[in-house]
């Protein structure tokens, strides 16, 4: 790849035909049209936080430079391979897309002093213009993302895979104003603006069809719509929509609900019965791992491990002990129930407590609780033995 220095871009010709569109949070074209701001390999816009845009800014006023940028000889047009955040911030403050404190007031750009307006406009961008194929521009653009705000590995992807199936998928999933990622937020977690929710809506498709995302992208990367992509997702979605139908509980955020898809939509479910085995299990307190709660219900409750129960607490195991231990002592039998009724040396044997393990009675996944009166210690070898606990 070979570069160009420039070093005769102002400020004022960089936004000029600056447009900023607001709903989708991209900062698209400058130098009057001739250049891309925002390519599709690029990230969305993130430096809009009051902080990183305001620094930008309050850089020009104070004649530091911005470090340099680089651009990308497309033929037609000049694309942004590195500094689309600076840009855009210094596009949307021109435009009066938000303000910055001087000398303790709050102003915009039309509200700074004429001179401050000029030393802003005047100021000259270091820019190296490349040229090369379009695996040395990724393969640089990977590169000089390393510094910085690091690239998600979505946003990595978009890079390498960038076209209109890209386009088309982040029209979609990637815009944080569309009403649907509220209802999208309870289920998936990811930031939209850094190609979360993208990369989880990959993620579930890619697996249905046993593959990666990389992979999944590739051979969609020509495409002109992402509707496979779109349909699969919301299919998902209403799934889960329509088997649990009370209001989504925070532990439902980020299950791996592809996978539990594919395992169990085609088994029929009575969503009210769902609903109160779920809740249920969210009131129990022996329940650690709640997430756990929405593949055991599905599973039809057969996978306690799932829920990481609680076991016995340790002086209800000491109280249970040493009830079983008094009372053994007493008939001449093992403190070990099970090897009592036995007919082998252990009949008699009095275990220590480090030698024995606490025992549901009745088993936690057939009601009984991690209680003393359902609390029954037993020698290490026949609670192993015993199976479900």
């Amino acid at each position: 790849m070979e570069t160009e220095l420039k070093t005769d871009y102002t400020v004022e010709e960089m936004v000029e035909g600056f447009v900023y569109n607001e709903l989708e949070g991209k900062g698209l074209y400058g130098l009057n049209g001739s250049l891309v701001i925002q390519p599709e390999y690029q990230r969305h816009y993130i430096y809009n936080d009051g902080k990183r845009d305001v620094a930008v800014i309050d850089s020009l006023l104070s004649g530091y430079p911005l470090g340099l940028f680089y651009f990308v000889d497309a033929g037609t047009q000049l694309e942004v391979l590195d500094g689309q955040q600076r840009i855009t911030s210094i596009g949307r403050f021109v435009r009066g897309k938000f303000a910055i404190k001087v000398d303790g007031l709050e102003q915009t750009f039309s509200s700074l002093a004429a001179d401050q307006q000029k030393k802003i406009l005047e100021s000259k961008l270091l820019v190296y213009v490349c040229t090369g194929t379009e695996s040395e521009i990724k393969d640089w653009f990977q590169t000089i993302n390393i510094a910085g705000v690091p690239l998600s590995d979505q946003e990595l992807r978009n890079a390498i895979y960038s076209g209109p199936f890209v386009t088309a998928a982040k029209k979609v999933f990637s815009n944080s104003q569309d009403a649907r990622q509220m209802k999208w937020s309870s289920f998936v977690k990811g930031d939209p603006k850094r190609q979360g929710v993208l990369e989880v809506a990959l993620d579930w498709v890619a697996k249905s069809n046993s593959q990666p995302i990389d992979a999944y992208m590739a051979n969609h990367r020509y495409d002109t719509s992402s509707k496979g992509l779109e349909t699969y997702f919301t299919t998902v979605i209403d799934w889960i929509d329509s088997t649990f139908t009370a209001a989504p509980s925070k532990h439902m955020r980020g299950l791996e609900w592809g996978r539990l898809y594919e395992t169990y939509h085609t088994k029929p479910y009575n969503p009210s019965a769902v609903d109160k085995d779920v809740q249920s299990l969210l009131d129990d307190e022996a329940v650690t791992d709640k997430k756990g709660i929405y593949e055991y219900v599905l599973g039809g409750k057969s996978e306690p491990k799932l829920l990481n129960v609680r076991l016995f607490d340790e002086h209800v195991k000491r109280q249970a002990y040493n009830q079983q231990t008094e009372r053994a002592m007493k008939e001449g039998a093992s403190n070990c129930p099970l090897c009592a009724v036995g007919d082998n040396v252990n009949k008699t044997k009095i275990y220590e407590t480090d030698a024995m393990e606490a025992d549901h009675v009745t088993a936690w996944s057939n009601g009984g609780g991690s209680t003393l009166d359902n609390c029954e210690m037993l020698c290490v070898t026949h609670n192993r033995a015993k199976g479900n606990r």
